[in-house]
């Protein structure tokens, strides 16, 4: 890895309008979460065809997935934040360091994460309430899926220090790439096309395996020799555990945040899962769906960790209070109009899964009722990648806990003993507005508090 900066790209974004450099930013990073989620979606679809038990087999796994991404999220949003702070600062050579150690911990802590995942498959779908006639199916799947996660942490933590550098164009480029490379091997893999033996929902994890480890390679080849981004992979012990803690200190907080959301889906499966069967296929479906809607949030909170860490390095507190504004009014105004396009879309696109009217049921009712609540759930994410950007993870850690402890669990007892799943459902989404209208207030406090102590300290 190279030491040199001569092509290292950075966009500034303490200069410019604020709505302009957040849609700027936004935009190409949002068009690769498109890909994604697009190949997600017709993943599924593929799955689908398989059969019922495929679909709520890969239903069982979407909480364990999310938490493996949860974590790695962790990782990339630790890295998006001391990388933007020190862009910010000007402290190029401290970026690259913190560029490199950053990769390699994500790398080695994945593969921990891949040998108790493989360890734990038996007990840990049992408690999700899987059936024992779809354990064997969920054994194929997760023992392979579980490689993805080296390869998609490594891979996502060089990429968020590329966004960190103001440069999501070359991001959303690479992330479309895998999800083209995904989509082409997929049907082949699963249907066994070309020659290829047929895997079934096997084929499915081997071709994210292979799509990313691709990508990965490309990646790690054209940053460390064209963009000269990296560090010197050997350095002295003390600046790499160095890194690693300032990494850290942003990461392991939202990792907590992040893990929570996948363990709250873990709880919404197991109690679907005692109606049957059919309903854990109907909410899989549902949860292909939303993360399609839910783009533009993504996008937003994505590059929210970025203008709000290099912003709060140079001190431009006013442009953070404008940045809370734009957001807020963008995830209200686009999720109203969101769940309005979805809720009349519902039926028809979750009939392109399914023909059974009991997993179709569980799926629509699911988006007729938390829909109205994605903008809500928008601000959320944004202001949590917007504390972790600041340098001040814990505010996020709180919300999100507070969201699931002590708003999500207790309504979603209460709502589903009185109503059932519609009341599963209409629970997910109050807590959504209540910890959005939270999140909103406790950032705008957050940020003046912040400039008046800048100012005290100027000022003596």
């Amino acid at each position: 890895m190279s030491n040199s900066s001569a092509t290292e790209p950075v966009n500034d974004l303490t200069r410019g309008p604020v709505s302009r450099q957040l849609r700027r930013q936004a935009t190409p990073f949002a068009l690769g979460l498109v890909a994604i989620f697009s190949f997600e979606a017709i993943d599924l679809f593929f799955i689908a065809q398989l059969g019922d038990a495929p679909l709520a087999a890969v239903s069982f796994a979407l909480p364990l997935i999310w938490l493996v991404y949860g974590i790695g999220i962790g990782f990339e949003a630790g890295a998006a934040s001391c990388v933007s702070r020190a862009i910010g600062r000007g402290d190029d050579a401290r970026a690259r360091r913190l560029t490199t150690d950053t990769t390699v911990l994500a790398l080695l802590a994945s593969m921990l994460i891949v040998m108790l995942g493989l360890a734990s498959i038996e007990p840990v779908f049992k408690l999700l309430g899987a059936t024992p006639e779809l354990m064997p199916l969920i054994h194929e799947f997760m023992q392979v899926w579980y490689w993805v996660a080296p390869l998609d942490m490594a891979l996502w933590t060089m990429l968020a220090s590329i966004r960190a550098r103001g440069n999501t164009l070359l991001e959303s480029k690479l992330i479309i790439a895998s999800a083209v490379i995904n989509l082409a091997l997929d049907p082949i893999f699963i249907f066994g096309l070309f020659g290829f033996p047929k895997l079934g929902i096997q084929g499915a994890a081997l071709a994210t395996v292979v799509a990313t480890g691709i990508i990965l390679l490309f990646s790690w080849w054209y940053l460390s020799r064209r963009l000269n981004i990296f560090a010197r992979l050997i350095a002295p012990l003390r600046e790499i555990l160095d890194s690693w803690a300032h990494m850290l200190h942003i990461g392991i907080p939202a990792m907590i945040t992040n893990a929570i959301i996948p363990v709250s889906s873990g709880i919404v499966v197991a109690i679907i899962a005692t109606h049957s069967v059919d309903a854990v296929a109907g909410f899989g479906i549902a949860m292909r769906i939303e993360p399609m809607a839910l783009i533009p949030f993504y996008a937003l909170s994505a590059v929210s960790s970025p203008f709000f860490g290099q912003n709060i390095g140079g001190g431009y507190f006013d442009r953070l209070l404008e940045a809370r504004r734009v957001l807020a009014r963008f995830c209200i105004g686009f999720g109203i109009v969101l769940a309005i396009v979805t809720c009349l879309a519902a039926d028809p696109i979750a009939r392109l899964y399914t023909q059974s009217d009991a997993i179709l049921s569980v799926a629509v009712n699911y988006i007729y009722l938390v829909a109205w609540s994605w903008g809500a759930y928008g601000i959320v994410m944004s202001v949590n990648a917007a504390f972790n950007g600041s340098g001040h993870p814990l505010p996020g850690v709180v919300i999100s806990s507070c969201r699931v402890i002590f708003v999500l669990l207790p309504l979603l007892f209460i709502g589903h003993r009185l109503f059932g799943l519609p009341g599963l459902f209409a629970a997910i989404s109050l807590s959504n507005l209540l910890l959005g209208i939270l999140a909103f207030v406790w950032l705008g406090r957050h940020i003046r508090r912040n400039a008046t102590n800048m100012a005290a300290e100027s000022n003596s």
